[in-house]
């Protein structure tokens, strides 16, 4: 990249001239925001406090907001939509994770002692409501090319993930693209991170029941070594599927819990396992079932155990459409400068952002929220993450831009 396109100016073709900056005051509010959010933390479909509040600031703009069906979220549409072309949508998460916040240093740690935002929820909440007010300002001014919806969904956490219930509730009515952001520990705050195609993994939840008759460890020959079975099991699950499923689709299982037995001379009646199935691959996601179970079966028969399989459906992979990821491409180096992206890589993570691309294109974008220059990186869903809150004005700054460039680009012509 030449000196001359890396500073490049607003008004040139690598930065087209966009209004809808933020204004220091509102950087400053969204702050406070956020961080009263981080104080108040709420798990999924228990958000109440947290959707009034979204609620309310709407409504001070002068925004009608909707709170969906189920009690928690809501979605607010800036500008009248006609009925014609399909609005953009900005989503954001808001809902907390069951784990206590282990930050002893801040003034806004969470005041519940089981709760807090450790995955950046806080953050996506004030960066699409921030948003918002700057599109509606723009509304006002005639200066906003179309409607956009604001999306705020609750229980991204809960599997399957929220959004299932937030598209059947109708939320994506009207709605012909969708974008999100998810925050970053390891991209500098002021960039983000952008990648075509998936973006995330897929993620489900596996529960194991093995029983037997139990009996004395004397004489396991007599009986079901039901404690051998449970770890045959842990062990030769994943690597049975290594030779079932294509290596490129990023198989993984991850056992989180093994529980069997009381007593060190008791061969026990009852063994539980329970653990995550993670898969990069869409169709691989779609084989999986199938494969884990007849490779349970064999396994747990191979020691006259007999199991009992939970497989519980969680998200697929989130696939960034490549229209929409070069809109974000386009609108970060419009208003930061090319030099403020970054290429990004798949994920083992999942995301219920999913569920909507199986409706509508959009992209996912991962915001950075690391201190330029810090030692610590903060990992997301521990005790102790915090972020750079410089990320929130970026997010803003984003999403203006990415819908201002899709409102231009989809006028009719004439």
């Amino acid at each position: 990249m030449s000196r001359e396109s890396q500073t490049a100016l607003p008004g040139t073709p690598d930065r087209p001239e966009l209004p809808g900056k933020i204004p220091d005051h509102l950087r400053a509010e969204l702050i406070e925001f956020r961080r009263d959010l981080h104080m108040h933390p709420e798990l999924g479909h228990q958000e109440f406090r947290t959707t009034a509040a979204i609620k309310a600031r709407l409504e001070k703009a002068g925004l009608r907001p909707r709170v969906l069906k189920s009690g928690t979220g809501l979605i607010c549409d800036v500008g009248t939509w006609d009925g014609g072309r399909p609005m953009l949508a900005l989503r954001a998460d808001i809902d907390a994770l069951p784990i206590p916040d282990a930050k002893t240093h801040v003034a806004y740690r969470s005041t519940f002692p089981d709760r807090a935002h450790a995955c950046g929820h806080d953050v996506h909440t004030a960066v699409v409501l921030g948003a918002g007010l700057v599109l509606a300002d723009l509304d006002r001014q005639g200066l906003l090319p179309r409607p956009v919806r604001l999306l705020f969904q609750p229980a991204e956490e809960v599997l399957p993930g929220g959004a299932t219930d937030a598209i059947a509730s109708g939320v994506l009515d009207g709605v012909g693209r969708i974008i999100a952001v998810h925050c970053d520990p390891r991209v500098d705050a002021g960039k983000i991170g952008l990648r075509t195609g998936p973006i995330t993994s897929a993620c489900d939840r596996l529960e194991i029941t093995l029983a037997g008759p139990g009996g004395h460890t004397a004489r396991p020959h007599l009986t079901t070594d039901l404690v051998t079975a449970a770890a045959r099991v842990a062990v030769d699950l994943p690597a049975v599927l290594s030779r079932r499923m294509d290596a490129r689709s990023g198989m993984s299982v991850t056992w989180g819990r093994i529980e069997a037995g009381h007593a060190c001379n008791v061969i026990p009646m009852h063994a539980e396992l329970s653990g995550t199935i993670r898969c990069l691959d869409i169709n691989a996601w779609h084989e999986a079932p199938d494969q884990i179970h007849a490779a349970i079966d064999e396994i747990a028969g191979m020691h006259r155990a007999k199991s009992e399989i939970t497989y519980v459906r969680g998200v697929p992979p989130v696939v960034n459409d490549p229209v929409v990821t070069e809109l974000l491409r386009e609108a970060m180096a419009a208003r930061l400068g090319k030099e403020s992206i970054e290429d990004t890589e798949q994920s083992l993570g999942g995301e219920d952002f999913s569920w909507y691309l199986e409706h509508v294109p959009g992209a996912m974008a991962r915001l950075g929220v690391h201190t330029p220059g810090a030692s610590a990186k903060r990992d997301l869903h521990r005790g102790d993450f915090d972020v750079d809150e410089s990320a929130i004005g970026v997010g803003v700054e984003f999403f203006t831009a990415a819908a201002l460039l899709d409102g231009r680009r989809s006028r009719p012509a004439g």
